[in-house]
């Protein structure tokens, strides 16, 4: 064994121990896939990364990093709070990007690029925010049978579903729009029956108007917790949602960039969000975090968030 650097890493937060948590290990060199399977099996986290130099095409296109991306039970190709707290720890550990800002940029940036197995993604970060781009979308209608098996596992009835898609950017999802922030909170999946479709399900709502003052205690309740050191506890989300992953071997994630990636370029193409919102997660798992979205002038959607180290140190891998 070979020890490596490592850094647990806490997503969507700049409060230790909310947001999502990522373990990364920060020198992936000679290890097989067992090897990166079995520790991400260890940690028991949502997700585990393995950082390591980008490939010869990858460098060439402009990479300044690979990673590899495993959940309990399987490598994911593309990930969103991976991808952030990977290019956090990277960063932290010294990484300079090769690139900058674009020219003509009025926000002072740093652009990173990550290779990963959907290709390359570009991150920028701007002041302690770092945001990835999307990638593309896929996405399609899903079949009556799936939605009404899903309908059955999540307890929900057909007039709580305003909209459901199949979304596709590496990760596929089953995203569903329901009626109400209460609806999306409330929500206690059959996560076996979730686990035997073979589905993972993200499900939202807007937070409109006649939602907030539902919604004030628990806002309250979050910023308290934050105890006044994360601004974006006070921030009222636009969006409320929360990810079932049983098929990856956790049955919900705390807080999602994928599945917040996808939401995003549904949610904003179809009229139901504008081009900037913010989208909370996490609170039934009592890790709020919260997600920065934002479409720019090409039609790019970014996924943003702060992210906070909260264990550095080595392993032996």
């Amino acid at each position: 064994m070979t020890s490596r650097p490592y850094k647990q890493i806490d997503v969507f937060t700049a409060t230790p121990y909310f947001g999502n948590p990522l373990a990364v290990v920060l020198d992936g060199t000679g290890l097989d896939d067992d090897a990166m399977q079995r520790f991400a099996r260890w940690t028991n986290l949502s997700e585990t990364t393995f950082i390591l130099p980008p490939t010869d095409a990858g460098r060439a296109a402009g990479a300044d990093y690979r990673v590899r991306i495993f959940t309990p039970g399987a490598e994911l190709p593309f990930a969103g709070h991976p991808t952030l707290g990977s290019c956090h720890a990277w960063l932290e550990a010294g990484g300079i990007p090769r690139a900058s800002g674009a020219a003509g940029d009025t926000h002072p940036e740093r652009v990173i690029v990550q290779e990963c197995g959907v290709g390359l993604v570009r991150l920028r970060q701007r002041g302690n925010l770092l945001a990835f781009a999307a990638p593309p979308l896929q996405r399609s209608t899903p079949s009556p049978a799936l939605l009404a098996k899903v309908a059955a596992a999540l307890g929900l009835k057909a007039p709580q579903i305003l909209a459901a898609q199949l979304l596709d950017n590496g990760p596929v999802w089953l995203g569903l729009l329901l009626d109400s922030p209460d609806t999306v909170l409330a929500l206690e999946p059959d996560h076996l029956t979730l686990k035997h479709l073979g589905q993972k399900v993200g499900v939202a709502s807007v937070n409109r108007s006649q939602d907030a003052i539902q919604l004030i205690s628990r806002s309250s309740r979050e910023a308290k917790a934050f105890g006044g050191h994360d601004a974006q506890a006070l921030a009222e989300p636009d969006l409320e949602v929360r990810a079932f992953v049983a098929p990856v071997g956790v049955n919900e994630d705390p807080v999602t960039g994928s599945l917040n990636a996808s939401l995003a370029q549904w949610l904003i193409a179809d009229g139901h969000l504008p081009e900037r919102y913010l989208a909370a997660q996490g609170a039934c798992l009592g890790r709020a975090g919260r997600v920065h979205i934002e479409r720019d002038a090409q039609a790019q959607v970014w996924v943003g968030g702060t992210s906070v180290t909260c264990i550095s140190g080595t392993v032996a891998l």
